[in-house]
């Protein structure tokens, strides 16, 4: 190797460095987990099956008991959300797969973000046409899988910029901190989450 091509190579080397060392941590992360890292070795085709598989079970009864509850009312469908929703994730789970949902703007405190999910919300938050699911090896273990939420015209009843004074009330009982209204239709809601234990 001539001296010049050499002084050339480790030129593009340490400005390679110097850029890898200015990202943010966050930033990194959400960039590997977003693009997805080369070296992660996780076959994405079988785990978005397996994910997707996962999910449906809690998806279609969450699904089912939220249109029940709106013919009842909006305020039946809060009681949907707030009571029967963690029961049917629970229903949904085993030991070794967990599912639920969780959002960029909350409504129950008790669906706040694990670590791993708040770089792929913040990626889906800035990318609203994304509607393909992601895959990511999880720190220390396991696997996980989103899927993203949009807001739905029966979603507006209760997160939409016009809500009755009742269903404000009734939100305002439940949830003090709540930041999950505003919302219009086709809005990037929050993500359906599983994590696998294991990666077998």
């Amino acid at each position: 190797m001539s001296r010049q091509w050499r002084s050339r190579t480790e030129a593009a080397g340490s400005r390679v460095i110097r850029r890898l060392a200015a990202i943010p941590p966050i930033a990194g992360l959400a960039a590997c987990l977003w693009l997805g890292c080369a070296e992660d070795n996780i076959n994405r085709q079988a785990w978005t099956e397996r994910g997707r598989a996962a999910l449906e079970p809690f998806k279609e009864e969450l699904r089912t008991a939220l249109i029940e509850g709106l013919e009842a009312g909006p305020e039946e469908a809060i009681d949907v959300c707030r009571v029967l929703a963690p029961e049917i994730a629970g229903e949904a789970s085993s030991k070794n797969v967990k599912v639920g949902r969780t959002s960029h703007r909350l409504r129950n405190p008790e669906n706040a973000p694990k670590p791993w999910m708040e770089p792929l919300l913040e990626s889906y938050s800035k990318t609203p046409d994304k509607s393909e699911p992601e895959v990511v090896r999880l720190e220390g273990g396991g696997i996980g899988y989103v899927e993203p939420i949009y807001v739905k015209p029966m979603c507006l009843a209760c997160h939409g910029k016009t809500i009755s004074s009742d269903v404000a009330s009734r939100l305002d009982e439940h949830y003090p901190t709540d930041r999950a209204r505003d919302f219009e239709e086709g809005d990037f809601r929050g993500l359906f989450w599983v994590e696998f234990a294991d990666t077998e």
